[in-house]
């Protein structure tokens, strides 16, 4: 039996992605595992928003290709939003000959015919589509438990591509325009996924907001997957503040099944930065937004990412940050330093922002956000949560979780109890809020 390895740089929709060549793999007879040096087939799942995930391709080929010295017979595939640039396609075939397969992401259900057809001719394999093929069925593709990560869980992608051309994104050239799934298929899915043992849904798209199909809303749409019977739990990511609409608010508010969290990128809190990156909105429609979510649904946990060290962004600029970040309290952000993409507007923009600068902005931002976060992690001490539990540490004797509020839990268990705990529904009791995780136990 060959076995294999996928490395997954990137968001949410990149794992899911994974899930599926997993799935494909496994059904070809493949077995996972978890180093390289033990695999016959190496998959990296590329990620180009930021320099520093393509930079950690580069370093992850250097070392494959040692191993590729010792370790005859070995494959490489690369695949993802990185494949989807000329430039990248250009740097594999110039530097990086001996990488076996090369495919984007419009045809992730192509590779098990890519596969096939590099182990008949020996050659490099470059599948790259630039745009959508509205024939092909690559968005009604299954994931059935051998390929997720957690068995009782699963991400359903609702909408595909994006629309919304901030200036500092490389997303819309690599995934292409938006385009929403039939809600038909969506629910078909999740009936499948449900029969399957799936107890928690992650609703997937670069922008779920703006979802409309046949005139469905997003909103409309997580209702009827609500309605799902076995489905325990629903989340959704990625939501766009300047398309966060009442209706939606509603819905959450509204429906049990619907987690009481929500991930809002602000990426930055001064107006005018906000419109130098396109994003729509200013400081005042963002913090009216957290209004009234906070209104519908006392208690929610808010998430964010944010930007530092954008073309033209003054020390005023970034104070704004910083405001946004203490009135609105967010219970996590990713933070980063602005990632100059090429073919991007914001890459030709005047006025780029020292690395120094960006950094000393990044540090600060880090300072603010971190308390701010232990304390809201602190204020959930005493409170009675619900968790599915993940995982299992057989060493320590714990159990893993997510609560409806998105935070990691951590609950100590017995391995007896923990195998007929696993992938249900648990309540604990809260006992210590941490930086980064709270700290129960079972009620």
């Amino acid at each position: 039996m060959k076995k294999y390895k996928i490395t997954t740089f990137g968001c949410q929709m990149n794992v899911h992605d994974s899930e599926r060549l997993a799935a494909t793999l496994e059904g070809m007879g493949y077995s996972k595992v978890e180093e390289e040096a033990d695999a016959d087939l190496v998959v990296y799942n590329t990620c180009c928003v930021r320099e520093n995930a393509e930079n950690k391709l580069y370093g992850h080929l250097g070392y494959l290709k040692t191993l590729r010295e010792k370790k005859k017979g070995l494959k490489v595939a690369i695949c993802g939003c990185m494949s989807q640039q000329d430039a990248v396609i250009e740097k594999i075939k110039s530097s990086y000959r001996w990488v076996d397969i090369v495919f984007g992401t419009f045809n992730l259900h192509r590779f098990g015919e890519l596969l096939q057809a590099n182990e008949e001719s020996g050659r490099m394999i470059i599948d790259i589509w630039k745009e959508h093929d509205e024939n092909e069925s690559a968005e009604r593709a299954f994931v059935p438990a051998s390929g997720r990560e957690v068995k009782h869980k699963s991400g359903v992608n609702v909408m595909y591509g994006c629309n919304n051309f901030c200036s500092y994104c490389i997303v819309p050239y690599v995934r292409g325009r938006e385009r929403s799934r039939k809600p038909a298929e969506v629910v078909a899915e999740v009936r499948q996924l449900a029969a399957d043992g799936v107890v928690e849904l992650l609703l997937l798209g670069q922008n779920v907001n703006s979802y409309n199909s046949g005139g469905v809303s997003f909103a409309q749409l997580l209702r009827m997957v609500c309605e799902v019977d076995g489905i325990e739990r629903v989340r959704f990511m990625t939501s766009h503040p300047k398309d966060m609409s009442d209706e939606l608010i509603a819905a959450m508010a509204e429906l049990d099944k619907v987690c009481k969290s929500v991930h809002l990128p602000v990426q930055a809190g001064s107006s005018a930065v906000l419109e130098a990156m396109n994003r729509k909105y200013s400081k005042e429609d963002y913090l009216a937004l957290i209004g009234r979510v906070k209104a519908a649904m006392p208690g929610i946990a808010i998430t964010t990412d944010i930007i530092v060290g954008f073309p033209g962004e003054t020390e005023e600029d970034f104070q704004h940050t910083l405001d946004v970040v203490r009135q609105v309290g967010f219970a996590g952000a990713f933070t980063f330093m602005y990632s100059k993409r090429a073919g991007t507007s914001a890459a030709s923009m005047d006025c780029q922002i020292p690395e120094d600068i960006a950094s000393d902005r990044f540090n600060r931002l880090i300072e603010v956000v971190n308390p701010i976060v232990y304390e809201e992690n602190k204020a959930r001490e005493g409170v009675v949560v619900g968790v599915i539990a993940d995982e299992y540490d057989v060493e320590r004797g714990v159990l893993t979780g997510r609560s409806d509020c998105n935070r990691t839990v951590h609950f100590p268990a017995s391995s007896e109890l923990a195998g007929q705990l696993l992938g249900k529904l648990v309540s604990v009791k809260i006992t210590e809020g941490k930086p980064f995780y709270l700290l129960g136990e079972i009620v």
